[in-house]
Formats: structure tokens, C-alpha cells, sequence
């Protein structure tokens, strides 16, 4: 791996902690009172470009509210990092609702039910 790589790996990190803490009590959209945490963050190679997978606990319509409260955050959020990272260049952020553990826990359900089937 380059050291570019090794930048953007820890860039990508330090995004996931700052957004996290701010999903955690910091932005007071009503819409973000749902449990939601940020699993993963994707840099672009440019590092322009993030996006920030969500993880949220709750109803598909609270899902989707909780969607729109962090678009509509995204500019408060993009300030933010930038400050707090001390980032040189503007960088665009996207969410993105990351359905992987409900995913997993579908696949763990089809491997047990299969697993009972056999015996």
C-alpha cells in the first residue's frame, strides 16, 4: 500500500469518528432522535469525495426521516470536518443507509435454517 493509501485510510477513520460523535448529541435535527451509527466511510482516490455509511435502528419510515435529517445536514457536517480535520480541499459527502447487518442476519438465518434441515 502507497502512503496515499495509508492517508486516505486514516482520513477515512477520522471522518468515522467525528460524524459518529456527531450523530451521538451534536446535531439537533428531530429528525436524527433515532439510534443511528456510522459503519464505514469511502474516500474517493482524490479524496474529494466521502461516503459515509449509516447504520439505523428503527422502522423504514424512521430510516428514511433519518435520511433526510442527515441531507439536510450535510452542509453543517462538511463545515465541521473540515474545521476539525483541517482539511485544505472542500470535501462533498454523501449517506448512504448501509443495509449490511440486516443482510447478515438473513444470511444467518438461511445457514440455520438450512443447518437444520440436514439433521
Amino acid at each position: 500500500m502507497t502512503v496515499a493509501g495509508h492517508r486516505r485510510e486514516r482520513l477515512a477513520e477520522e471522518i468515522l469518528h467525528e460524524v459518529d460523535t456527531m450523530l451521538a448529541g451534536e446535531l439537533k435535527d428531530p429528525r436524527l432522535a433515532v439510534p443511528a451509527n456510522v459503519t464505514e466511510v469511502r474516500l474517493a482516490p482524490d479524496m474529494r469525495q466521502a461516503r459515509i455509511f449509516v447504520t439505523v435502528l428503527g422502522t423504514e419510515a424512521e430510516q428514511q426521516s433519518v435520511m433526510e435529517g442527515l441531507a439536510a445536514a450535510a452542509g453543517f457536517v462538511r463545515h465541521e470536518l473540515a474545521e476539525r480535520l483541517q482539511l485544505r480541499r472542500r470535501l462533498d459527502i454523501f449517506f448512504v443507509l448501509d443495509h449490511s447487518e440486516e443482510y447478515g442476519q438473513h444470511i444467518d438465518e438461511l445457514l440455520r435454517q438450512t443447518k437444520k434441515s440436514e439433521t
